[in-house]
């Protein structure tokens, strides 16, 4: 399988339970991770009240405009990216603070029938995604006949298990960057503004780029109050790039 679009499921996400002795005059449609971050800002101040009578995503936009940001990192988002290679992950995984990632294994999952993702800046020149899949295919072949040649050199070691594991390491290294990989990244809602600021900006690499702008179309929904100052535009490349009002929250 070629992709040609990453693929991105939400696996988790905040779930507030406010509590009874702390009541909050909660105003205007929210999510739990928004509430919760209301929560927390309010608490700063004791302002439970809600003096200023806000909704939520207002008093949230107001958090944005002064910089506080430490209050949206109590919301948490888990999300399945899949569809991505392998040098998209190289670089997502650079963003570490507020992030936690968990990754498919070459070392253990058998990549002779594996995916590709196929570079963005190809996409739609017949002749260079001919030549790009004829590198694909000869990478994937030699990794299969490695992997046979290795599980029969490692022969004397007994575990199967660990034999193909000697076997599938050595072989991975014949694999281009874009091979097929799924991860699950967990991240607050701060962090993922501050992954979006950059590699959603018409200078970010052009694969994690799309990404981007997904993933920020995806939380949008999910918690807008926390993304509304991102917009989606058209770059001078005729792609999509996302922009923001508010930098460093």
């Amino acid at each position: 399988m070629f992709y040609t679009e990453p693929r991105v499921t939400v696996l988790a996400r905040p779930s507030f339970v406010a509590p009874a002795h702390l009541p909050v005059n909660w105003l205007g449609e929210s999510s739990d991770g928004e509430r919760l971050a209301e929560f927390a800002g309010r608490l700063c101040y004791m302002s439970q009240a809600n003096p200023a009578s806000r909704e939520t995503r207002e008093y949230l936009e107001n958090i944005k405009r002064q910089g506080h940001g430490s209050v949206l990192e109590h919301a948490v988002y888990s999300i399945l990216l899949e569809g991505v290679s392998r040098s998209l992950t190289h670089e997502l995984v650079r963003h570490r603070a507020g992030f936690a990632y968990s990754q498919l294994s070459q070392r253990y999952v058998d990549e002779s029938e594996a995916n590709f993702v196929v570079p963005p800046a190809i996409i739609g020149d017949e002749a260079l995604e001919t030549r790009w899949r004829e590198q694909i295919e000869s990478a994937q072949h030699a990794y299969v006949t490695l992997v046979a040649t290795l599980m029969e050199r490692y022969d004397w070691v007994e575990n199967r298990v660990q034999r193909r594991k000697m076997a599938r390491e050595a072989a991975r290294g014949v694999l281009p960057n874009s091979t097929e990989t799924k991860i699950v990244v967990t991240a607050n809602a701060r962090a993922w503004r501050t992954m979006l600021e950059l590699r959603a900006s018409e200078g970010a690499e052009l694969e994690i780029r799309r990404l981007a702008v997904t993933l920020l179309r995806l939380l949008q929904a999910e918690a807008p109050a926390f993304f509304s100052d991102f917009e989606v535009y058209q770059g001078a490349d005729r792609r999509d790039a996302a922009r923001l009002a508010y930098h460093k929250v």
